[in-house]
């Protein structure tokens, strides 16, 4: 059984985190999106492995040359669809395949109950189905896929995940997987749908804090690093190397801090929280449920709650994020989703500056004193 992951696209609805990476390098609990996938393969025995790449194709390629699997690699030059970037892969499959998207989420047993089902797809309920490709079944099988629908008829969804035959190439004449499911169906060959067990997906940046919680659940202990006699650990806690953790913090796990961070005294890091490496947390100061990637510091006094905070953010003393909902356009969809914030990369905000519900853009910078509340600030922004 061969697998073809298509790590292609950009995620632009993922935006600002997605301008300097590809959504399927996203870390999650400290890793990229696409290692979970992968382990779930080999969990499988499943070795063959094909990776589409193209937007950001050379950070992609540099993740999986550092793993101890070998890995196909094929370009999509121009990223036209879906469809367009398996048609790339097409010299390269030999008989049945798994067709995965690259920045999706997938537990190993759900990968196990379709590997061996000929025409088959992975369908789940979801909460907005209007997101996605919306299932139709009959006795188990599905009878059409309506892509993104603004009134949907069913709560049940396509993972973008299908074991296939080599036939099913025959189906693409457009750049669309869905269109091609149709053509499949319309021939009159048979799909079945088989419910997945865990299946996450993260349609826009705020949806990065429910995989992190997801992937936490499974998170094993190490404490590495120099921790305090004054530290307080509860709960599953993994501290990486050359991290050095304060007198008289508390760390409420699960909770994942990567290598060489510096947590000073008096912080409290409550559960769900993911510290990506080189990150510095100044005394004093509180997070919860939230992902702060690499080399991002946060300054002392200050409280952060359900934020995404990209690499190389620099925030200020006495930063307050709470929680709220409110009306947002993302990529012309009107949303009402309740989040902190979510910075882009290299972000930079001065003291005493308090943010609800807003998208902060790459190379932002703002003053002291700022209350940015449902906003989306663009890149290169500065707020005076």
């Amino acid at each position: 059984m061969q697998a073809v992951i298509l790590a292609a696209g950009e995620g632009k609805r993922v935006r600002p985190l997605t301008r300097s990476r590809p959504k399927a390098l996203l870390p999650v609990a400290n890793r990229p999106i696409i290692g979970y996938i992968i382990d779930a393969l080999l969990k499988n025995g499943i070795r063959d492995i094909v990776v589409v790449v193209g937007y950001r194709k050379e950070q992609v390629i540099r993740f999986l040359n550092e793993l101890n699997v070998p890995i196909t690699v094929v370009i999509q030059d121009k990223q036209l669809g879906t469809a367009h970037a398996l048609n790339c892969a097409k010299s390269h499959i030999t008989g049945d395949f798994l067709l995965l998207p690259g920045d999706n989420y997938i537990d190993p047993h759900s990968i196990g109950r379709i590997k061996d089902i000929r025409n088959a797809m992975l369908v789940k309920e979801h909460p907005s189905p209007s997101n996605f490709g919306v299932v139709l079944l009959k006795d188990g099988f599905v009878t059409r896929i309506i892509e993104k629908p603004e009134h949907s008829p069913s709560f049940m969804v396509s993972t973008g995940i299908f074991s296939l035959t080599k036939d099913f190439f025959s189906c693409i004449s457009g750049n669309n997987i869905t269109d091609a499911v149709g053509t499949m169906l319309s021939s009159g060959e048979r799909l079945q749908a088989i419910v997945a067990d865990d299946w996450q997906d993260a349609i826009y940046p705020w949806d990065l804090l429910k995989m992190n919680i997801r992937m936490l659940k499974d998170l094993t202990e190490a404490r590495d690093g120099s921790i305090s006699r004054q530290t307080i650990i509860h709960g599953p806690v993994r501290i990486g190397k050359g991290t050095t953790i304060g007198p008289n913090t508390v760390i409420y796990g699960p909770v994942i801090i990567g290598n060489d961070c510096e947590i000073a005294p008096n912080c409290c890091i409550m559960p769900n929280t993911s510290l990506g490496s080189h990150v510095r947390i100044e005394p004093f100061t509180f997070i919860e449920k939230s992902l702060i990637m690499d080399d991002t510091s946060i300054g002392s006094h200050s409280r952060i709650v359900d934020t995404v905070a990209g690499q190389g953010c620099r925030l200020a003393d006495h930063i307050t994020i709470s929680a709220s909902a409110s009306l947002m356009n993302i990529e012309d969809e009107v949303i009402k989703p309740e989040f902190g914030a979510v910075f882009g990369d290299q972000v930079t905000a001065g003291p005493f500056t308090i943010f609800t519900n807003s998208i902060i853009g790459n190379n932002v910078s703002l003053e002291g004193g700022s209350r940015i509340c449902a906003r989306i600030l663009p890149d290169e922004s500065k707020v005076m």
